[in-house]
């Protein structure tokens, strides 16, 4: 079947980075579906794992997570999918990943794909849905109130994918104010189009430009993006006893500013639940057929910006250039092989 991968880790512009190959076709055993892949979108992780991860057999490595696609057949332990199911899923880390014709990945952590949109707009959800759900509702637990705090959460790089359905998330399931950041015309007018209440420049101090808005502390601050740049900022800015998250990777992280407010910090990977096996792994299933019903019943949109077809190694390079540059925009997908 066709794939695309690659030998040795490294920078994308390397003619190697990504290349098209042949490789085996799985066969779906115990509670795995075998999904005839339709659409894939790209994300961060993505490029990350390109960058610094070689193959684990030493031969290629097949990256991609997020994917929606037919159910061919199933192991035989699967209850919940039967062949010809349209699904979608954000796979796991440590198995082989999206980017080929058919692809093996546990029922547990699968849903029904939204039926009022296309495999291309329904592949630019699952990762970044499951992200930020957790992030809310599971590690932030945006539902309790911060007794004194504003009823207000405050997304770094609202633009992104993950903060483009946080945004509608907190306005779809919650009260709170949505204060987002993006630092360009065309990223600030879509923070708004998601329903952002109020757009802050994050290329600019943001405690004053929060302080600004005279709506007081913010209870909870989500952080996509360049954490390391705004933690500062971040600790001035956030209510005593708020909840701060973060999603991003980096270098080091000083968190004891939080102390004197007593903030909690919170750390969410998606990946988690498949990668130790978690007893509530299902629950990424189930969410993923709650993103559906939102979906389907119009308060959700996909954030899909850009399409590139089809699904081969020159338009995979240029989705991760996009990636790399920072400046993405919502999420690009690739669509059929």
């Amino acid at each position: 079947m066709k794939a695309i991968g690659y030998k040795q880790p490294g920078e994308i512009q390397r003619a190697d980075s990504l290349v098209d190959i042949e490789i085996e076709r799985p066969v779906a055993t115990g509670r795995d579906l075998l999904v005839e892949v339709a659409a894939v979108s790209v994300n961060p992780v993505d490029t990350k794992v390109r960058r610094g991860q070689a193959p684990a057999d030493g031969v290629w490595k097949v990256l991609g997570w997020d994917a929606v696609g037919r159910v061919a057949a199933v192991g035989d332990q699967v209850t919940s999918f039967k062949p010809g199911d349209e699904v979608f899923y954000a796979g796991s880390l440590v198995r082989p990943g999206s980017n080929s014709e058919f692809h093996l990945v546990d029922e547990r952590i699968v849903g029904p794909k939204p039926g009022s949109i296309s495999n291309a707009q329904a592949a630019a959800l699952p990762l970044t849905a499951i992200t930020a759900w957790e992030m809310l509702f599971d590690r932030l637990d945006v539902s309790r109130r911060v007794a004194g705090s504003a009823n207000a959460i405050l997304i770094i790089g609202g633009a992104g994918g993950v903060g483009s359905i946080a945004i509608q998330l907190v306005r779809a399931l919650t009260d709170l104010t949505v204060i987002a950041t993006a630092s360009r015309p065309e990223t600030q007018d879509w923070v708004r189009e998601l329903g952002a209440h109020h757009v802050l420049d994050h290329t600019k101090p943001l405690a004053a430009q929060v302080a600004a808005l005279d709506i007081g502390s913010p209870a909870f601050v989500f952080s996509t993006t360049s954490t390391d740049q705004h933690l500062a900022e971040i600790v001035e800015l956030i209510a005593p006893q708020g909840h701060f998250g973060l999603i991003d990777d980096p270098a080091t992280l000083d968190v004891t500013g939080f102390k004197r407010k007593s903030v909690s910090v919170h750390w969410e990977l998606m990946f988690t639940r498949s990668l130790y096996e978690t007893p509530d792994m299902d629950r990424q299933g189930k969410l993923l057929g709650e993103v559906t019903e939102l979906i389907d019943a119009g308060k959700l949109k996909t954030t899909l910006t850009e399409v590139l077809r089809p699904i081969n190694a020159a338009n995979l390079k240029a989705a991760h250039e996009i990636i790399e540059s920072g400046k993405a925009r919502g999420k690009i997908v690739l669509e059929g092989f």
